[in-house]
């Protein structure tokens, strides 16, 4: 069975919710990476900031992102998954809630996150033109 630790990204960071976009969009850089999961202050998951939401949602807004806080953005319902999901059950939850990033949890703590480059990386073609389908239908 593979699991969602099998095909997670490993190594994913909490960004605290009261931080603000600027230093945000810095990890990011440094993380190569184009999202991170905002944690409040007791490490819950409470929303994932893209790039693409730093962009649109405060720049181009006209915020300043240094005065910005993280948590700001969160908005939803954050989505996430247990390491020991099976992979059936991790495309399931980004088919239903049409989402494209995935954080992995295991004892309560962030341990990875799954996105579309991994699931193109370690599922088949079919599995992965589904999840497409499902994820870009209008």
């Amino acid at each position: 069975m593979t699991t969602a630790k099998d095909i997670m990204h490993p190594g994913a960071q909490w960004l605290p919710a009261h931080e603000t976009l600027d230093r945000a969009a810095q990890m990011m850089r440094d993380l190569n990476v184009g999202a991170l999961p905002i944690a409040d202050e007791n490490e819950r998951l409470c929303g994932i900031l893209t790039d693409r939401d730093i962009v649109v949602g405060c720049v181009a807004m006209g915020h300043d992102p240094s005065q910005v806080k993280a948590g700001d953005m969160a908005k939803g319902t954050p989505r996430w998954i247990d390491a020991d999901a099976d992979v059936t059950e991790v495309l399931q939850m980004m088919k239903d809630h049409q989402i494209r990033r995935l954080p992995v949890i295991e004892n309560k703590r962030l341990v990875g996150m799954i996105s579309e480059a991994d699931l193109a990386r370690h599922l088949s073609d079919r599995q992965v033109a589904e999840f497409a389908e499902r994820v870009y239908a209008p």
